[in-house]
C-alpha cells in the first residue's frame, strides 16, 4: 500500500526532502534554491514557509527530530541551520564551513548536537554551536578523500560517521569532537577515535564501480551499506572482519538506500520504483519489488491495442510514455516515515517527477508471498 503526495500545482522535480518528529510537517526543495515547508490539514498539505537564504541549488536538507532545528546546505558553498520562532516564522544561524566547492548533502548526528557537511572541496565539515558567538563553527576531516563527497550517515553511537564519493571509496571515519563530548570507548570499527581518523575503507568494487550515491549505517552500527554507479549493493560488516557483500543487479543504477531493519535494505534510483534486499551475513539477496503497479488499460486489453495498431511494416504505433510504476522519473531521495532502522513501518520515496509517495512495509508483506525481513 502506498499514499502519493502532490502539492500544489508543482511538478519541479524534487531534490531532497526532510519530515519533521510527528511527520506534520514536511520540507523539500524543488531542484532550486528555495526550500519549501508544508503543513498536513486535514486530508490536504498547504505550504506554510518558504525559506529563501540560499542563492544556488539546494543539495540536502535535514530536520532534527528533537531540537526541531532544520539545516540545509547548498551549491553557494553555504549552509543554515533554520529555527522556529513563536511566531512560526523560521530564523538562520550562521554557519562557518570554510569550503571553496558546493555542499553536497548534510546530516544531523543521533544526539543533535553536531551535524556532518559533504562538498566537493574533498572534504567533510563537523558542525558544533558555539555559545560565546553563537554561530556554528566547523573542524575538517581531510584525508584521503579524493573527490566530491556524496552521501553521509551517522553511526548510533553519535561519534563514527560513514561517507561515500565521487573516487569509488566508501569510509568510516571517527567523528569526535572533544570541545563537546566525552572520550568514547572502542568499538567493532576500532579504538583509536580521535577526529579524522580512518577506520575502514572500501572501494564500491576492485574495478573501480562508479561513484557512490548513498550509505547509510544499519540500527546496531556493525554495518554499512552502500549503491554505486554500477548498479549495484554493498555491505561492509565489522562482526566479519568487515568483509564486503556485493551484488551487482539488472537495474539502472540506485541513488538512494536505507536499512529497515537490520538485516534489510531498501534501495531506489532510476528504475524509478523501490526494491528490498536482504543480507544473512553470507550474501545480499534480491526479495522483492515493492512496487507491482500495473496501469489499467483505458481502451481495451493491451495486446487488442498493440494488434490494432500494427501497421503494414509490423510496427507497434504508440504514444504512451507513461510507466507500469508510481514515479514516473528517478527516486532521489529515500527517508525514514515512521518507525526506525531497526523496524521501518513506513518510508517515503522523492523523485525527478515532484512526486513523494509514502509506502507501508507491513501492507507490502502481506502482499508480497513468502517475504521475510
Amino acid at each position: 500500500m502506498s499514499q502519493t503526495i502532490t502539492f500544489g500545482d508543482s511538478c519541479a522535480p524534487i531534490t531532497c526532502h526532510a519530515w519533521n518528529k510527528d511527520r506534520t510537517q514536511i520540507a523539500f526543495s524543488p531542484n532550486n534554491n528555495e526550500v519549501h515547508i508544508y503543513q498536513k490539514e486535514g486530508s490536504d498539505w498547504k505550504q506554510t514557509n518558504n525559506l529563501v537564504e540560499h542563492d544556488l541549488r539546494v543539495m540536502g536538507i535535514d530536520w532534527a527530530p528533537n531540537t526541531n532545528r532544520i539545516v540545509t546546505c547548498s551549491v553557494d558553498r553555504n549552509a543554515y541551520v533554520w529555527t522556529q520562532g513563536p511566531d512560526g516564522k523560521w530564523s538562520t544561524t550562521l554557519v562557518l564551513l570554510r569550503i571553496n566547492r558546493a555542499a553536497t548533502c548534510v546530516k544531523w548526528s543521533p544526539m543533535e548536537n553536531k551535524f556532518a557537511v559533504g562538498s566537493g572541496a574533498r572534504l567533510i565539515s563537523i558542525c558544533y554551536f558555539e555559545k560565546e558567538n553563537n554561530w556554528w563553527v566547523s573542524k575538517h576531516i581531510k584525508k584521503p578523500i579524493r573527490s566530491t563527497v556524496t552521501s553521509l550517515d551517522w553511526h548510533p553511537n553519535n561519534i563514527l560517521l560513514v561517507a561515500g564519493s565521487a573516487d569509488f571509496k566508501v569510509r568510516v571515519f571517527s567523528a569526535y569532537i572533544k570541545d563537546i563530548e566525552d572520550q568514547p570507548g572502542p568499538n567493532v570499527w576500532g579504538s583509536k577515535l580521535p577526529l579524522g581518523q580512518l577506520l575502514a575503507e572500501f572501494p564500491n568494487s576492485p574495478s573501480g564501480g562508479g561513484w557512490v550515491h548513498s550509505v547509510s549505517f544499519s540500527a546496531d552500527g556493525n554495518k554499512v551499506a552502500w549503491v554505486g554507479h554500477d548498479s549495484s549493493i554493498n555491505v561492509a560488516d565489522a562482526t566479519q572482519g568487515k568483509a564486503v557483500f556485493k551484488l551487482k543487479t539488472e537495474y539502472l543504477p540506485f541513488l538512494g538506500c536505507n536499512w529497515i531493519t537490520n538485516n534489510s535494505i531498501v534501495v531506489a534510483g532510476h528504475s524509478c520504483i523501490p526494491l528490498l534486499y536482504a543480507y544473512d551475513e553470507k550474501e545480499v539477496k534480491f526479495v522483492a519489488k515493492l512496487d507491482n503497479t500495473q496501469r489499467k488499460e483505458s481502451g481495451g486489453l493491451s495486446a487488442m491495442k498493440k494488434f490494432q495498431s500494427l501497421d503494414r511494416q509490423a510496427r507497434i504505433e504508440t504514444n504512451d510514455t507513461l510507466l507500469d510504476s508510481i514515479h514516473q522519473n528517478a527516486i532521489t531521495h529515500i527517508s525514514l516515515y515512521k518507525g526506525t532502522k531497526a523496524n521501518t513501518e513506513k518510508f517515503s520515496t522523492s523523485g525527478l517527477d515532484g512526486q513523494l509517495v509514502i509506502w507501508d512495509i507491513d501492507s507490502l508483506e502481506r502482499k508480497i508471498d513468502g517475504l521475510k525481513i
